[in-house]
């Protein structure tokens, strides 16, 4: 097992409280998984993914543990976890197009980058330009300043730069954001390659588009102010979801061949609710067409069938009326 993280939860400090931004996660990944991380907007999503490389102020753990190829990962000592990042844990942060010094050539930022991992640059160099032009960019582009690169480029350059160590898990915040198709596409195949070549073990894909994850995920994991909602295979998932939110968010999505005028595309009602202030119980209630009284109570993260997770009090029988 690549990634097992038990009870994970993550408040931000405001002069108002604490942010309830993720509670009570927990999940596992498998050596060579690609799994998507995908809810709305504030989910939780982006808390989850940096509390395992740089667990910071004001982010602060409550609570829960985290392993990674089967070793305790200690994301809350700053100094140690310098041993793990990039080595053992690396991301492709959100707004990757902006990662790079600006006023680094590239090369220059790339040794410097692996001098502070205590990493020889002349070592590595054969198969930084191998990786280059897996790719599609030139070794030239070592000697160019990241201004001299399109947005396409410089994803797939951050992407090498990622992923140069060969981390056991790699996190991709939506890498694929502020992208054109076409490069969409290029960075979501590259992924699936790095995994494929061995230049990761495990990928967790954050992102607002399903229709990206359809295409490149084993499994989705979909979370719901700050608490995870549901996991399955990605057919699973698209296809036979079980949890109500799931459900409602899977059918909001746009569908080929529908024409606007023939069937109009309808979203989930309501609003998520503020998590400096949580409602008790199932967060999802308020917006639920299935909800009753049982909701007021927190449901567990629960196997129902063979790697299907779902946090729902309704009979499995009863999730496909949702």
């Amino acid at each position: 097992m690549s990634l097992n993280i038990k009870n994970l939860t993550v408040y931000y400090q405001t002069l108002k409280g604490d942010v309830q931004a993720l509670e009570h996660a927990n999940l596992s990944i498998a050596d060579g998984e690609i799994m998507g991380l995908a809810g709305e907007s504030g989910c939780g999503k982006t808390t989850l993914s940096n509390s395992l490389i740089l667990l910071k102020p004001p982010m602060k753990l409550i609570s829960g543990t985290v392993e990674l190829d089967g070793k305790p990962l200690p994301i809350t000592d700053m100094a140690r976890m310098d041993e793990y990042r990039f080595k053992k844990v690396s991301i492709i942060p959100q707004y990757a197009m902006n990662a790079m010094n600006p006023t680094r050539k590239i090369g220059k930022m790339i040794e410097e980058l692996l001098h502070s991992r205590r990493v020889d640059y002349s070592t590595l160099r054969t198969e930084l330009t191998r990786r280059l032009e897996l790719v599609k960019l030139s070794p030239d582009i070592l000697d160019m300043y990241p201004i001299e690169l399109s947005g396409g480029m410089k994803q797939r350059m951050v992407m090498v730069l990622s992923t140069l160590l060969n981390p056991s898990l790699l996190l991709a915040d939506e890498v694929t954001s502020a992208l054109d198709v076409s490069s969409q596409k290029s960075v979501s195949e590259m992924l699936v390659e790095f995994r494929k070549r061995e230049f990761v073990k495990s990928v967790v894909v954050i992102t607002h588009d399903i229709s990206i994850l359809y295409q490149i995920a084993d499994s989705i994991m979909i979370m719901y102010a700050g608490q995870l909602a549901e996991k399955a295979s990605t057919e699973t998932i698209i296809h036979r979801p079980l949890h109500p939110y799931t459900h409602l968010l899977i059918s909001s999505l746009p569908k080929v061949g529908v024409r606007y005028a023939e069937k109009r595309l309808e979203g989930i009602p309501g609003n998520p609710p503020l998590l400096l202030n949580p409602p008790i119980g199932c967060r999802f209630r308020e917006r639920c067409p299935m909800a009753f009284d049982k909701c007021v109570e927190e449901p567990p993260f629960e196997e129902i069938e063979e790697g299907h997770f779902v946090a729902c009090w309704k009979e499995p029988k009863s999730y496909a009326q949702a």
